[in-house]
């Protein structure tokens, strides 16, 4: 990459201000993502009868998400102290970028299943089982952990979670879109797509209408939320990839820095909202299903969030 002469990685700063920023926002969501998580897996895995194919999702994502929120404190130890990549910096990079990576493909695959439910409920039966659900999240785990540790194992980098300027421009554009074109395109189509399917139901004034219109806006509203706390993040990143490589000032590259660190915080946020936010679309999304189907097919579906008491 064509990065100027006199501006190193090393000596791009961030500013005080944006320190404390990072530093605060960390142990807020530390601390509501402990919360969250602790409660979303306890509602999971004692408050939830049947296994189904959302419920695998969701545990697989509540538990990457309780990992990234793990890492936090000594994220935010090793960024205030400007720490080197010693032992403990590499163990929690490797942690906060499998379990994230994690996390951002969970939520497509939960997309998918939508999808596939809603515009496809003949093909549904046959692509969709908990067993098969299971199997695709391990093999994701296996993918991006090896994935993972193969990229950080060849990084070369002064400082914790710092930049590798020496990787080559496809490889970063390559990281790129793997994490985050190819799921957010996923998400928004797969979004999309059921959105506008549940709302051809919304024109009857049957006691269905409230409760699809009730998913329809949930569904908005985890769309949208995916999309303010990734968006900036993966702007940050395209836009600072391209200054990099056109040679961009100091100046730019060091503005471009520190508005990455404070996005990607905001993008750690979405640990935190996803405990809350997938408790409620996984419970508004299979009424609607339930109500949207036929009759015949009504019969066949059993609640996946019959509760009992631990």
């Amino acid at each position: 990459m064509n990065v100027s002469n006199s501006c190193s990685v090393t000596n791009l700063e961030l500013y005080h201000h944006v320190h404390l920023i990072e530093f605060a926002l960390y142990n807020l969501v530390f601390f509501f993502g402990a919360l969250f998580n602790a409660l979303a897996l306890w509602v999971f895995f004692c408050k939830m009868k049947k296994w189904t194919e959302t419920r695998v999702y969701v545990i697989n994502l509540v538990l990457a998400d309780f990992f990234v929120i793990c890492t936090l404190p000594a994220m935010a130890y090793l960024l205030w102290n400007k720490s080197t990549r010693d032992e403990l910096c590499q163990f929690t990079e490797a942690m906060y970028t499998v379990n994230m990576v994690v996390s951002i493909y969970i939520i497509s695959f939960i997309s998918i299943d939508r999808y596939i439910s809603i515009k496809h409920p003949l093909k549904a039966r046959i692509f969709r089982s908990p067993s098969k659900a299971a199997l695709l999240c391990g093999l994701l785990w296996v993918s991006v952990i090896t994935g993972v540790t193969l990229h950080l194992w060849w990084r070369h980098a002064d400082l914790c979670f710092q930049k590798d300027t020496t990787a080559p421009a496809t490889l970063s554009l390559l990281s790129i879109f793997f994490v985050f074109t190819l799921p957010l395109a996923i998400l928004t189509f797969c979004s999309t797509e059921v959105i506008r399917n549940l709302k051809r139901h919304l024109n009857t004034n049957s006691p269905e209408k409230e409760l699809i219109q009730k998913a329809v806006h949930i569904m908005y509203a985890n769309l949208i939320v995916f999309l303010i706390c990734f968006l900036p993040a993966y702007l940050g990143v395209l836009a600072r990839f391209i200054m990099e490589s056109i040679g961009a000032t100091c100046f730019m590259l060091q503005v471009m820095k520190n508005f990455s660190s404070v996005t990607r915080c905001i993008a750690t946020s979405n640990c935190c909202l996803d405990s809350v936010c997938y408790y409620f679309v996984t419970k508004e999304f299979h009424e609607a299903l339930l109500l949207s189907k036929p009759s015949t097919e009504k019969t066949d579906q059993v609640d996946p969030l019959q509760t009992h008491t631990c």
